[in-house]
């Protein structure tokens, strides 16, 4: 039987263990969380890299350049596809033809039927990776909606399943995947750029890079939707071309770093972005998931 002392021992314990399970794990009390100004200021040049231009694309707009960097790591068939139809001038005069508000802009040819040279109309999706006990990144702790890991890898926002044993991109804001009908395997010219987060496409849609540069461009594209639904804006948003960056003279590239998602700074930004010191927060409910870091990027010429 359950007396007096005994239920005064459990209303004492029980609010003290939950207070102990759910206190921040990785902030002590003598630590000093910089701000994210801070830790950009502060991050020293070896904390950035600059990506392989083998794997940036430059999607050429009348307004200016989107640039991308791709994900061979997570989507090998995709990028390799991509490239090939990139470099055969598949999508020279194409177009952004479907601009959804608050969710997706797609481009590729469209209704404007095109056969590819070397790349191909439909390949394999590769919704998720296999990995296994070897795979590392840079995990954020806490709670998240839609997987039980979550964190970033070489710039990636990613995602893994409770085993640790499949990976894949996070549709965060600017993430770069293939379009595709109802059959899985459909995709393989039609892509679309988030303009939002998009969580409920994850492991739905292969991603295979994220925008870099020019968010600004694709945020300003001529919307599809009025009262009327959803319209065609073939012909609308021009894509004047895509080309992998490797193939444009060095002297018409734009130079980029990314900082490095595995290094010291990076963990620092996560913190910054989880504990919120600066003095113009009020509220500060000490939490942040995977779509709320931004992986900071930066011109080359501005490094110290």
């Amino acid at each position: 039987m359950i007396n007096n002392k005994t239920t005064i021992y459990f209303l004492l314990i029980i609010p003290m263990y939950l207070l102990y399970l759910f206190q921040p794990e990785d902030l002590s009390a003598t630590e000093k969380i910089q701000s994210p100004n801070e830790v950009l200021e502060s991050a020293p040049n070896n904390h950035w890299r600059t990506p392989n231009p083998e794997n940036l694309l430059y999607i050429e707009l009348a307004t200016g350049r989107i640039i991308i960097e791709l994900a061979p790591q997570f989507s090998p068939g995709h990028v390799n596809n991509v490239k090939l139809l990139a470099k055969e001038g598949f999508y020279d005069n194409a177009s952004f033809y479907r601009v959804v508000n608050g969710f997706v802009a797609q481009g590729g040819a469209g209704k404007n039927k095109r056969s590819p040279i070397k790349g191909k109309i439909a390949i394999v999706a590769e919704f998720t990776k296999s990995i296994d006990d070897q795979f590392k990144y840079m995990e954020i702790s806490g709670p998240d909606g839609y997987a039980k890991y979550s964190g970033f890898k070489s710039g990636f926002p990613i995602n893994l399943n409770n085993d640790k044993t499949q990976v894949w991109i996070t549709h965060c804001t600017g993430i770069f995947a293939m379009a595709r009908g109802d059959d899985v395997n459909s995709g393989g010219t039609e892509f679309y750029i988030t303009l939002n987060n998009q969580r409920h496409l994850d492991s739905n849609a292969t991603v295979f890079g994220s925008v870099l540069y020019g968010m600004h461009l694709a945020q300003r594209l001529k919307r599809s939707t009025s009262l009327a639904g959803p319209i065609d804006m073939t012909g609308e948003n021009l894509i004047k071309s895509i080309k992998v960056a490797a193939d444009i003279p060095l002297n018409q590239r734009i130079q980029l770093e990314v900082m490095d998602t595995e290094s010291e700074s990076f963990a620092k930004l996560i913190k910054a972005r989880k504990y919120r010191t600066e003095k113009w927060f009020v509220a500060r409910p000490d939490y942040v998931d995977v779509c709320n870091v931004n992986v900071p990027v930066r011109l080359k010429n501005t490094r110290k």
